[in-house]
């Protein structure tokens, strides 16, 4: 059995390892379309550098970000939470470039290895290939507010993707 995982990363930059992930969010798709099983995430820096405007997104102060846990922390209790959900798990995200970029770059770094394996899927993709339009407005789908918390915003992409699955998209 599938398990569809929805991550969002917030960070204070563009590149993983030379930047930092700052805080992400997952959520479980179900069949019933409950949105209640999460995960929140925040991790310390890696690196020195950031763009104080990439870290502005998150809400987060660099001085708040410096106190958070060490990431090898979090990506072990993030790993407990995955092994907690039966089933193999699949990644997908509103931004693959960047949310399944920085998931697999601290999965590998303080996991030694990533647990989605070596795929993951974009939300947008699969509602233009639904609807043959590559440039279909998906986002319209979400309920919950794209607010940068990324529990919302994983929310929000969570729902959007079930209304796909309401429409007649093969997702379980």
């Amino acid at each position: 059995m599938k398990q569809i995982i929805i991550v969002d990363v917030e960070s204070d930059g563009q590149v993983p390892g030379f930047n930092s992930m700052v805080c992400f969010g997952a959520v479980i798709v179900d069949k019933a379309g409950k949105f209640d099983k999460t995960f929140y995430g925040e991790t310390a820096p890696i690196s020195n550098n950031f763009n104080p405007e990439a870290l502005a997104v998150s809400g987060i102060s660099r001085d708040q970000h410096l106190k958070f846990p060490h990431p090898g922390t979090t990506m072990s209790d993030f790993s407990n939470w995955l092994n907690s959900i039966p089933g193999s798990k699949v990644l997908y995200s509103d931004n693959n470039q960047f949310d399944g970029m920085y998931m697999n770059y601290y999965c590998h770094k303080f996991l030694g290895l990533n647990p989605f394996g070596w795929s993951s899927r974009r939300i947008g993709d699969l509602f233009c290939g639904f609807f043959n339009d590559p440039y279909y407005k998906w986002k319209k789908h979400r309920k919950t507010g794209h607010t940068h918390n990324p529990v919302d915003d994983a929310k929000g992409n969570a729902e959007a993707l079930y209304w796909l699955y309401t429409q007649g998209y093969k997702l379980f």
